[in-house]
């Protein structure tokens, strides 16, 4: 429920013990996963978590389909299912598959990736409601919506609280979300809209975001999620929800940190490297990010590297010095 604030319209809420508690631990655990350059995993990483992604946000929603058969469907492959739900699975394949071209800040953007979630699902996809809406639990109505005429306005506001506001990111990504579900602007596809618009609030400030599943957390504590949005409705702000949301986060990037070791190919770790390093660099600069790998192994990585024609070598031994070479196609180029 947005209320006025210094000129802005700001959602109420509180910034309890809680909330900076879990702050301090996200922070903590971003620095680590920036550490171990885990900003861009490897491709079957980031394909799994697209699949866990899209298999969690729309399973919350009723969808049908297990994450075989969504790998199946996004294989291209026969699925034998309701053909609402793989529906449902192409449109948000689509969109997870082009996050960096929504600008979170844009209600034409948000209204672009509605309709390119819920095309053929909905009658007028990308528009706001018309009617009145309420919101079931079981048998009863957990949350009236506000009346349509209201939608337009309350979005504006919402979105100029999301570029204005001092607050940290990650919280008002929090709020962004639960606002967006009071306000319900449309006839269905809000609850995907606020976890994917979420994605975006933060990946905006943190890339990567793109490539950590919170939805899985959310479906895993489904009932949690429902009881942090009744709870925020009934007290008339979002700090419940918030502290739900921060604590997903958090579990979220835990066990991303959990995956840094997973083995990766000699031309995905220097993928890796090279997009995030210096022209010149040692085997002890290369070394100093994937901790885990013997010399040796570093050694014959950049060796790889050098007759793929991705780094050019001068000088010998100790004194090597490796250079990147401008313009270079990556590991994409070269994998079978």
């Amino acid at each position: 429920m947005i209320v006025s604030f210094d000129s802005i319209m700001k959602p109420p809420y509180d910034i309890s013990p809680v909330i900076l508690g879990l702050i301090s631990r996200i922070s903590v655990k971003l620095g680590e996963v920036k550490a171990n350059f885990l900003i861009k995993p490897n491709p079957q990483l980031r394909k799994q978590n697209r699949i866990k992604t899209i298999h969690s946000s729309l399973s919350i929603e009723g969808n049908t389909l297990s994450q075989e058969q969504i790998t199946a469907v996004l294989e291209n492959k026969r699925v034998l299912g309701p053909q609402k739900d793989i529906t449902e699975v192409q449109n948000a394949n689509i969109v997870y598959s082009r996050l960096n071209d929504f600008d979170p800040y844009l209600i034409k953007s948000f209204l672009k990736a509605h309709k390119l979630l819920m095309t053929n699902l909905l009658d007028f996809p990308g528009k706001f409601r018309s009617k009145d809406v309420g919101i079931l639990h079981g048998s009863q109505v957990a949350h009236l919506a506000p009346p349509p005429e209201n939608v337009p306005s309350l979005m504006n506001n919402l979105f100029n609280y999301l570029k204005s506001d001092k607050d940290l990111i990650i919280i008002k990504s929090c709020v962004f979300h639960y606002e967006m579900e009071f306000i319900h602007p449309f006839s269905d596809g809000n609850g995907r809209m606020g976890r994917l618009w979420q994605t975006l609030i933060l990946m905006r400030e943190f890339p990567v975001f793109e490539y950590i599943p919170f939805e899985t957390i959310i479906k895993e504590t489904q009932e949690d999620y429902y009881q942090a949005l009744k709870i925020s409705d009934n007290k008339g702000n979002s700090t419940e929800f918030i502290e739900y949301m921060l604590d997903v986060i958090e579990k979220s990037l835990e066990k991303t940190l959990q995956t840094k070791n997973l083995k990766l190919t000699d031309i995905e770790r220097i993928e890796i490297f090279l997009e995030q390093t210096m022209a010149e660099f040692t085997r002890k600069d290369y070394m100093s990010v994937f901790k885990y790998i013997s010399s040796a192994t570093a050694s014959r990585d950049l060796k790889n590297a050098v007759e793929l024609g991705l780094i050019e070598k001068k000088g010998y031994k100790n004194k090597t010095i490796y250079r990147k070479l401008l313009g270079t196609t990556l590991y994409k180029k070269h994998l079978p």
